[in-house]
């Protein structure tokens, strides 16, 4: 709808889930309809904070962020399908299935152990996990093709940077450095009151797809990226317990965030980051 109002002249505004008025607990078109226009007056007089607009990607950039939404459901079917076969076995002759058991050579070394009722049950899964695989690596081969004329730093690979591009479809609509930091959800929630300031777990807000893919890079750059700014701030926590390493990563992926911003908009090279990049 949205489109076709923009495509007609219209000036469409979309906004996030808000609840209108906190003491009614049910619904009612024609309050909720009011306090939307009250709203909306409010809004177009300069109260910005009257209603959370929200950005609405173009018919581009939705199709472009889908290739890796639906790599993310391939991937998922083929866990789902591994896990059901797992079971199976499980339930009718208490034995597991080792990881990958679907690949031709472990599926080979088991076929002789399988029983003829859990091998006419396990082929159509594994047919399944086949064609899912096949997919999954098709959609992997298109997405990192987008970005596969690019020099890009050691740990993060073509398929991450590209995902990531494609979830957050232009970094150029972020103003400054504190919004793409606000995007992936990783900044600790507050609770203030007077003098007491307590921070709390990470708020989740944003793009959780975004929050994935920083916390999983992370992890690699701290291996191959010795020289990255953010990495030798932080160094010192990751040599203690568990739990402050895992607060740490977090860290790190929202300052990841900010400065995948400032190289994809030219705001800094890669070198002035200290990210090394293959020869």
């Amino acid at each position: 709808m949205h489109y076709q109002l923009a495509a007609a002249g219209a000036r469409s505004l979309v906004i996030s889930p808000v609840r209108l008025n906190p003491q009614r607990r049910r619904k009612n078109d024609r309050l909720d309809s009011r306090a939307l226009c009250l709203r909306l007056a409010r809004y177009l007089e300069g109260q910005k904070d009257e209603l959370p607009v929200i950005r609405v990607p173009t018919v581009a950039q939705q199709q472009r962020r889908e290739l890796g939404r639906q790599r993310t459901f391939w991937h998922k079917q083929v866990r789902q399908l591994e896990n059901h076969g797992r079971a199976l076995r499980l339930e009718h002759e208490l034995k597991t299935l080792p990881g990958g058991w679907a690949g031709p050579r472990k599926w080979k070394g088991l076929l002789p152990e399988l029983s003829d009722f859990l091998r006419m049950h396990l082929e159509p899964v594994r047919a399944q996990i086949v064609s899912a695989k096949a997919q999954l690596a098709r959609l992997s081969q298109q997405i990192e093709a987008l970005v596969s004329e690019e020099r890009l730093p050691k740990g993060l690979g073509r398929l991450t940077i590209s995902l990531l591009d494609g979830e957050v479809c232009d970094w150029g609509r972020f103003k400054h450095r504190k919004a793409p930091g606000s995007y992936t959800g990783c900044c600790p929630s507050e609770h203030t009151s007077g003098p007491n300031v307590r921070q709390g777990s990470i708020d989740r807000h944003g793009n959780k797809h975004v929050r994935t893919l920083l916390v999983e890079a992370v992890w690699r750059l701290l291996r191959y990226q010795p020289l990255w700014h953010a990495r030798r701030k932080l160094i010192a926590r990751m040599t203690t317990a568990n739990a402050l390493k895992k607060k740490t990563v977090v860290a790190l992926a929202r300052q990841l965030a900010v400065d995948l911003w400032r190289w994809r908009t030219g705001r800094c090279s890669l070198a002035d980051l200290g990210l090394l990049v293959p020869a």
